[in-house]
């Protein structure tokens, strides 16, 4: 008789946050926060303003230390590690405030960007090396590449600042997977977007993860776009988890409604109860 195969081993999360939590003074903005986004996921975190979605981006991508808790991308824990190493490591953001180099072209923007995984350093770059020399028309060219994926190649010479926002939204992306992320971390990709460049939007997202090989975890206030879109979604109020799952038990999940919604005011006692 032979020997039964061993179970194969359950594949690493993309990105797992274990059990986070950050205090600012007396405040705490997030309370032991746990989730995973599986390898090629396209999930949510959402919740109302002030509940502590940036600040868990922030943790994610070391802008901030957690009091407690861990993170790891691919399985490698990247706790204390500066936000350089962990966009090395994989795992990249976009901003709700949007920032580019407003008065460089958007080529550059995503040239720079590109730069992050480039071998050359100072000294061939100032001799011109064919390594440099090389590199550098292998930049420009996956630059233009990613242009032409987010729909603004024809904008390639112009100065960022001076796109429409949906645009930079665009370019904001296109520089982040200039720097070929692992994770992606979308925060509000849609706002201040009008009707149809939401719904154009919402396509380029679901196509990112198939087109680039990489996992998605957003914040949205759109919930029509993060319904559609997600496949799984955390929500969380002043830092603290109050539901997750899949959209259907999100959207009917009592704890959910009354964060977004408020308890309803008791009705006014009648004439007859007062003083009874």
């Amino acid at each position: 008789m032979t020997a039964a195969a061993a179970p194969a081993a359950a594949p690493r999360p993309a990105l797992a946050a274990v059990r986070l939590s950050k205090s600012f003074g007396g405040l705490k903005a997030v309370t032991d926060l746990s989730f995973e986004l599986p390898t090629g996921g396209l999930h949510g975190l959402i919740g109302p303003n002030g509940a502590g979605k940036t600040t868990v981006f922030n943790l994610l991508t070391g802008v901030y230390k957690p009091d407690t808790g861990a993170v790891h991308v691919g399985g490698q824990p990247m706790t204390g590690k500066k936000p350089s190493e962990i966009a090395q490591a994989g795992l990249v953001r976009t901003f709700q405030n949007i920032r580019l180099f407003g008065d460089l072209s958007v080529l550059d923007n995503v040239r720079i960007a590109a730069g992050v995984r480039a071998r050359s350093g100072l000294w061939r770059s100032l001799l011109r090396t064919p390594l440099y020399l090389r590199e550098e028309a292998e930049i420009r060219e996956r630059a233009r590449h990613l242009l032409d994926v987010l729909g603004i190649a024809h904008r390639a010479d112009e100065i960022a600042k001076s796109l429409p926002y949906g645009d930079q939204r665009r370019l904001e992306i296109a520089r982040a997977l200039a720097t070929r992320p692992t994770v992606l971390l979308l925060d509000e990709p849609v706002a201040g977007m009008n009707t149809g460049e939401k719904k154009a939007m919402r396509g380029l997202i679901q196509s990112l993860r198939a087109q680039f090989d990489v996992s998605i975890l957003l914040i949205e206030h759109d919930m029509g776009l993060v319904m559609d879109i997600c496949e799984h979604i955390t929500v969380i109020d002043h830092g603290v988890t109050i539901a997750r799952g899949v959209p259907a038990e999100i959207q009917s999940d009592p704890a959910v409604i009354e964060a977004y919604l408020g308890v309803p005011d008791e009705p006014a006692p009648t004439a007859g109860e007062i003083g009874s």
